[in-house]
């Protein structure tokens, strides 16, 4: 099963929620701390509950997000 996590470069975030409103497994949100642009930016709650499905990143207009995938190892038993 795929995992991952998205990697946001908060820099060049304009806060517009894009990422947040498609992200099915609602692994992401709006900080309450602002960037340089003097707006809210987005952020992984760190949870393992990201499915690296990527919406995040292919939604995102600024590009400053990109999602790293990994596969998770079943423990044998």
């Amino acid at each position: 099963m795929a995992s991952g996590r998205p990697v946001i470069d908060t820099a060049l975030c304009k806060g517009c929620e894009l990422c947040v409103s498609v992200c099915p497994q609602k692994v992401l949100s709006m900080s309450e701390d602002t960037n340089d642009r003097g707006v809210p930016y987005a952020c992984f709650d760190e949870s393992d509950n990201c499915t690296a499905c990527a919406f995040c990143g292919q939604i995102c207009p600024e590009y400053a997000i990109r999602v790293i995938r990994y596969e998770r190892v079943a423990e044998e038993v």
